[in-house]
């Protein structure tokens, strides 16, 4: 009688790994937030925002049930994941099934006796998501050409400023959005020109370029916007701009459809940048300078110049996130406004493995932690806020250090190169 020995690969064994984590996370929801929850009362779910049209605006249900619903509905998700994986393919859609059905079963159960207003938690989170998407768009255009961005955080606040101060000295917020991406780029300019041309250490580069903008904007603050508020920061903003019928279709349609041109410019530059990063020559080249740079220049690339030019539309692109802050806001620049947006989307960027998809997936889930943790206490569900907010960064932890998953930067990334060296 013979015996077969599976051999299993590191990837697999991740895979398995995940799935037996899910196993435990599902099982534990079931017991804790279902059989042994002692409440009778009912989670109230809404899902009419405005003049949508909608099949049903709220839906009431015991919400020990729905913990035990949506449980079973992540057991579910570990199968599909388990087929997924006996047939060899990535177990993506499994995971995502089952990482619904606990957020719901959690939401279920943390709030009993309270409503859920669920197509304003999903605008909410979206708005929130929207610069961290331009700016892990920003980092995925550097990192992929070869060059590291800590400089995020200075890039949109940069454009914050700049946006801010234009849309208040012309009463037009269009004038602060056009100007926004140039007061990126030249942060960009600067990073480019020692990062590149001079080959100073990325890291510490993108550093002290922070350090430069917050100290600049914070003296700016300080001397001119504060004494002469009514003149330099009372900028007007964007207006909601529906789009006819998609904007009236239930749940998705305030959500996706009823937002500022800035929003909008998003779509469009996360839909360009998905698209040529894998599908033009541009992008091609891009990829071979970030991972190869000496087979690129062997084939007649400029390694250096391309990668400056990337650097700065990355800028640019960044600016534009920025200017979310004020005229796509609140009008007004605030002190250091963009309170660490950079590096959470920097976080996003390393989360979503350096993919345009992946790093936008992850900067949506950091802005619906957020704004989860925001809902369930204006509605005062007994659970500290951080617990919340601590959620995408242990799961960033957690994918970097490969328990899960593998994570590789581009094999170039932060790595200077000169011609012949």
């Amino acid at each position: 009688m013979s015996t077969q020995t599976i051999v299993r690969s590191a990837a697999q064994k991740r895979q398995l790994r995940l799935i037996a984590v899910m196993a435990l996370l599902s099982l534990g929801a079931l017991l804790k937030f279902g059989f042994f929850s002692s409440s009778t009362q009912k989670t109230s779910f809404g899902f009419v925002l405005g003049s949508e049209w909608h099949f049903f605006s709220r839906w009431d249900v015991r919400s020990s049930y729905a913990s035990i619903l949506f449980a079973l509905i992540a057991f579910i998700g570990i199968g599909v994941s388990y087929l997924s994986f006996k047939r060899g393919k990535t177990i993506g859609l499994g995971s995502g099934i089952t990482s619904f059905g606990l957020l719901i079963s959690f939401m279920s159960w943390a709030a009993t006796g309270k409503f859920i207003p669920m197509t304003g938690l999903l605008q909410g989170a979206l708005l929130l998501a929207v610069p961290l998407i331009f700016g892990s768009m920003s980092g995925l255009l550097c990192e992929r050409s070869g060059v590291i961005n800590i400089a995020i955080e200075g890039q949109l606040l940069a454009g914050a400023f700049a946006s801010g101060v234009v849309a208040s000295l012309t009463h037009k917020s269009a004038l602060g959005l056009l100007v926004a991406p140039f007061a990126g780029a030249l942060i960009s300019l600067l990073l480019a020109t020692f990062a590149i041309k001079f080959s100073v250490d990325q890291v510490i580069l993108g550093f002290v370029l922070n350090v430069l903008v917050y100290g600049l904007t914070d003296f700016l603050y300080k001397k001119l916007l504060i004494p002469y508020q009514a003149t330099w920061n009372s900028g007007p903003t964007f207006n909601q701009i529906e789009i006819p019928v998609l904007g009236k279709l239930p749940i998705i349609g305030p959500i996706l459809f009823d937002q500022t041109i800035i929003v909008y410019l998003m779509y469009l530059i996360v839909g360009v940048i998905a698209f040529a990063l894998f599908r033009t020559k541009w992008g091609l080249r891009t990829r071979a300078v970030g991972e190869h740079p000496t087979a690129a220049d062997s084939v007649g690339i400029d390694v250096n110049k391309l990668r400056f030019r990337n650097v700065m539309i990355a800028g640019l692109v960044a600016g534009i996130g920025g200017a979310y802050f004020t005229v796509g806001s609140v009008g007004s620049f605030g002190k250091e406004m963009t309170a660490g947006s950079g590096f959470i989307a920097l976080a996003a960027l390393i989360f979503g493995k350096w993919s345009p998809m992946g790093a936008l997936s992850a900067a949506l889930l950091f802005g619906f932690a957020d704004k989860l943790q925001q809902t369930l206490s204006i509605i005062g569900v007994a659970i500290p806020s951080e617990f919340m907010l601590m959620v995408p960064y242990i799961a960033t932890i957690i994918a970097v250090s490969g328990l899960v998953g593998r994570v590789r930067a581009p094999a170039a990334d932060g790595v200077a190169y000169k011609r012949g060296a």
